[in-house]
């Protein structure tokens, strides 16, 4: 098992730095995260180190190259062995809440384990929260308590602004693919730096010139009779999801910028956040659009809809509902009650029918969690790209509690289907768990990636 201590303790660097004009939050030079192995990894689960916080050093900035991007690159096999898909396979908290210099590697099903404290919800957070910055959300809309992203002991620059700094890198037919941005939370809430690269080039550079000015001055590789092209850029929206708008495509460099782009955006979109409520999933609900919300608070109206459109898929949920729940399940159904409303039944096979309002906390988790893992965004509540095909997208799940009130049966049954599910490269599982230890030993596709996380 590779296990990932992260410490999660206050830093003693201010978060907030000024060089010049430069506004506060410079991101980094692009160095590197180190990884390593520690003990022998049970089966079924795969591990990556994660360094421990550790001082910034200064260093160059990293400039956009002028050098031309060549028009024919030579096919190697690790071009063969790159994802038809786009997906996130690194998530980055350069400082964000409790986490400093933390870097964590992604599997198709990832846990993040430890104690209450540790920043597992945190992580989560981050990723939600680049995955609706990359939907072309403002940034008011997606961090509207930004001052608890902050770094606790962070000090303000001379100016008194405070931030934070967050990323992830994805994979696909592009190559990894790195995305970091700075937002400065205090005083005024804004993007002040953004930076993507791929292959060691810096594809995209922005940063905050003006702090008297709503924009920030933004640097694209063009590689025609100009090395860069130079605009201002909105400061509350996400440089990278505007970039389609802006760049022409007529160079081989900007093409590749585009493709860049368009890699982090798909691999961005596409992710439910969920945490079923119990308490919400029991009483009847009207009947709506059908789409699942991410406290799966209707539940019975998406079994309505879900129950009659694909067979197959309803099969597979009766299975892994009858896997998990106690006493037989011949059927899982919803049916209208004749004001609007619908509720759901689990059908016990002998003429009798239970309603989901009998059913503990940790049956009717699970029997939702299972719901999410069995369908698809045409299904959940989720912002995909819809000039893509979504043969071509994956979902991302996000599970916060994931082993919440669940008991050891549950919760090794719901990680099966994950890993089912995920094997199939429609769906990735990004998951928090109280501890780990269960999923060892499990069988599937691809190995469970556990990220152990210390306060």
């Amino acid at each position: 098992m590779t296990v990932s201590s992260v410490p999660c303790g206050p830093s003693d660097r201010t978060v907030s730095e000024a060089s010049g004009r430069q506004a506060c939050l410079p991101l980094e030079p692009d160095t590197g995260t180190s990884s390593g192995t520690s003990g022998p990894a049970p089966s079924g689960v795969r591990t990556s180190s994660v360094p421990a916080a550790r001082r910034r050093t200064a260093g160059p900035q990293t400039r956009v190259p002028e050098a031309r991007v060549p028009q024919s690159p030579v096919r190697t096999l690790a071009d063969l062995a790159r994802p038809d898909r786009p997906c996130v396979t690194e998530l980055r908290l350069s400082a964000f809440a409790g986490h400093r210099r933390a870097g964590f590697e992604l599997g198709p099903v990832t846990l993040f384990a430890g104690g209450s404290g540790c920043g597992k919800t945190s992580a989560l957070r981050a990723y939600e929260a680049l995955a609706r910055l990359g939907g072309g959300a403002e940034v008011g809309e997606v961090f509207p308590d930004a001052a608890d992203c902050v770094p606790q002991r962070a000090r303000p620059d001379a100016q008194r602004r405070r931030g934070f700094r967050i990323g992830c890198t994805a994979d696909g037919p592009e190559g990894p693919v790195r995305l970091d941005v700075a937002v400065q939370a205090e005083p005024e809430l804004r993007i002040v730096g953004e930076r993507l690269t791929a292959g060691g080039l810096v594809l995209l550079e922005t940063a905050l010139r003006d702090p008297s000015r709503r924009t920030v001055q933004a640097a694209w590789h063009t590689a025609g009779s100009a090395p860069v092209t130079r605009a201002p850029l909105p400061d509350d929206r996400l440089g990278t999801a505007l970039l389609p708008l802006r760049v022409a495509g007529k160079t081989a460099g900007q093409r590749r910028v585009l493709a860049a782009a368009e890699q982090m955006v798909v691999a961005l979109r596409s992710v439910f956040a969920c945490d079923p409520r119990p308490g919400r999933m029991r009483a009847p609900v009207p009947l709506g659009s059908g789409l699942l919300l991410g406290g799966c608070d209707n539940l019975a109206d998406v079994l309505w809809r879900t129950r009659a459109e694909c067979a197959r898929r309803h099969a597979q949920l009766v299975d892994a509902v009858r896997a998990g729940c106690a006493g037989p399940v011949t059927d899982v159904l919803a049916e209208p009650l004749g004001d609007g409303t619908v509720q759901a039944l689990l059908d016990r096979g002998d003429g009798f029918r239970t309603a989901l309002r009998r059913l503990g906390d940790g049956e009717l988790r699970y029997l939702a969690l299972a719901l999410v893992l069995l369908t698809g965004p045409g299904v959940l509540e989720v912002d995909t790209a819809g000039e893509v095909p979504a043969a071509m997208q994956t979902l991302t799940v996000l599970a916060d509690g994931f082993d919440r009130s669940l008991d050891p049966r549950q919760r090794r049954e719901l990680l099966r289907l994950a890993l089912r599910t995920a094997g199939r490269g429609h769906i990735r599982v990004v998951a928090a768990v109280s501890d780990a230890s269960w999923a060892a030993g499990l069988d599937g596709p691809e190995p469970v990636t556990v990220v152990h996380l210390e306060p």
